[in-house]
Formats: C-alpha cells, sequence, structure tokens
C-alpha cells in the first residue's frame, strides 16, 4: 500500500512518520514542504503521478494563527489552494484522503460540545481558510476523512505545553487565560486515529466524512497550564512552578480573534470507528521529553 504524507516534518506528521515506516505493508513517501507544496497544483500533479499513492494523508497546514491576519493569501493558499489540489488529485488517482481540520471553523459560542453538523461560522483567517479547505475536498473528492482537532501538543514543534515549560525557567508569575475551554490533544494520539481510520476507510468507503477528535476533559487554559505544571514538578522537569493567575481573554488581546469554546463532540467517531477521546493527562506523563 502506498502512503503519501504530507508535511511530515510537523507534529502530527512526525508521529505519522514514526508509526507508518514500521509497517511491512505499507510503502511511504513522506514529504515536507521543500519536497512537496500543496499550494503548487503541478507539483501535487506530478507527484501523485510519480507515487500513485492508494492513501493520502495531509498533515500540512498553515498554522501561525495571528500571522494569518496580515499573511492572508499564504495563508489560504496552503489550507484552501492546498487542499483543493490534494482533493482532486486524489479524486482523479482514487486515493482516499485523510484530512487534519480544526476547531476554528467555530465561531465559539455555543454553550455544549460542538457536533460534526454544526454550522461553521469562523471568526479568524486561519479558521477561515481551514473552512475553506474543508469545503473544497468535500465538493471534489468522494473518498475522505476530515478529522477536526484542537489545542494540538507534543514532542516536537511548537504547542502550550513546551511554551509553558520554556516561560516556567524565567517567569516567576504567569497570568493564563481561564475562559476559553476546549480538549487538549496529543499529537500522537491523532496521528494514531489516523492510521485506524485508514485502516477501516480501504474496507468501507461508507465511512467517508467529518469527524471530531480531541482530548478529554474539556478544560480551560489556565486549567491545562496547572496540570502541565503539576506534571513537570512530580517529574522534576521544574523544581519551583510559577504562580498562575487566570486571566480572561480581552487581558491578552491577539491579532486573531479565538473561540471561547472549542469543545469537540466526539461521539461519532467513537461510534463509527470505535476511537474513544485523547488521554491527555496520560500524555503530560512523559513531559520530561518535552523539554
Amino acid at each position: 500500500m502506498r502512503v503519501l504524507i504530507t508535511g511530515a516534518n510537523g507534529q502530527v506528521g512526525q508521529f505519522l512518520v514514526d508509526k507508518l515506516c514500521k509497517r511491512s505493508d505499507v510503502e511511504l513517501f513522506a514529504m515536507d514542504r521543500m519536497q512537496l507544496d500543496i499550494s503548487n497544483r503541478a507539483v501535487v500533479r506530478d507527484a501523485f503521478e510519480r507515487i500513485k499513492p492508494q492513501v493520502v494523508i495531509n498533515a500540512a497546514a498553515y498554522t501561525a494563527v495571528d500571522k494569518a491576519e496580515s499573511e492572508i493569501d499564504l495563508c489560504f493558499a496552503v489550507n484552501e489552494i492546498g487542499s483543493l489540489n490534494l482533493a482532486q488529485a486524489s479524486e482523479q488517482h482514487q486515493s482516499l484522503l485523510l484530512h487534519i481540520s480544526t476547531d476554528y471553523v467555530f465561531d465559539g459560542t455555543k454553550s455544549g460540545a460542538y457536533i460534526e453538523s454544526d454550522i461553521a461560522k469562523p471568526t479568524s483567517i486561519y479558521g477561515r481558510s481551514k473552512h475553506a479547505g474543508e469545503e473544497a475536498i468535500k465538493t471534489n473528492c468522494s473518498w475522505f476523512v476530515i478529522l477536526r482537532t484542537a489545542w494540538v501538543f507534543s514532542e516536537h514543534g511548537s504547542n502550550f505545553v513546551k511554551t509553558m515549560l520554556r516561560l516556567a525557567q524565567s517567569k516567576p508569575e504567569l497570568g493564563i487565560v481561564a475562559d476559553q475551554f476546549g480538549g487538549p490533544t496529543y499529537a500522537g494520539d491523532i496521528a494514531d486515529t489516523l492510521i485506524k481510520m485508514m485502516d477501516k476507510l480501504l474496507v468501507n468507503r461508507a465511512l467517508t466524512g467529518i469527524y471530531h477528535y480531541s482530548g478529554y476533559p474539556h478544560v480551560s487554559w489556565y486549567d491545562f497550564a496547572g496540570r502541565i505544571f503539576a506534571s513537570a514538578m512530580q517529574k522534576q522537569v521544574l523544581m519551583q512552578s510559577p504562580k498562575l493567575r487566570p486571566i480572561e481573554t480581552k487581558d491578552y488581546p491577539t491579532s486573531a480573534v479565538r473561540p471561547a469554546n472549542s469543545r469537540l463532540d466526539c461521539e461519532a467517531i467513537a461510534t463509527r470507528f470505535d476511537i474513544s477521546p485523547s488521554d491527555w493527562q496520560l500524555a503530560l506523563e512523559k513531559i520530561e521529553d518535552y523539554r
């Protein structure tokens, strides 16, 4: 089975490569942006002609949420046009396409957890570009999964966990947003989920569609930070934890508007794929690897 991974050097991409390269039934083609610019239609077309993938996992994305407000064209080039190019090529080659999306497609005003059929109302350029990418896939590809996730963290790249550990080295007190809520999601669990979905979709195309997958229990950023530092102290990654002060979103202005509610309902993926939410607390037990 020939599997093409885009964005292979990202948080999820690195785990996908590590896991799939160990499978004897997979011939893996893992590419970063320098090797495969998904925003370039000709480059994507040539890669598909050369590789002839049976499965494509798109882990490539523009994810600089605040910079996207000023880098609009670049953001849409990757997140919308890149998704369109992959969708059209996948359809032409009858490839299964698995694509990672985000909670930012919602405006965050719902009181409960978002289900897959809730209306997308993105409030940021990043969110709009990711929603546009979803629409491009739905319109141009008949065999796909769009996996919406949230608050991704891992040992790789830049993320909230690594930022907290870095700030703890020099800041005795930290103000952390306490009025935004979501489910922290370990990137390794996202990779496992995509692989499980791939295996089932290869034998049952009827499972095509949009699914939500994130961590549980749902917490605020303030609560998440508290758990990060508790784990770091327990594992002696930190000798002293900074004092945490809860603040409101308005006290920490950013260029992009972030959803106050990023809770994703994961019942559909549990029912159709037997996949449970990411156990982010378990993932933090390896916190010594996040430094």
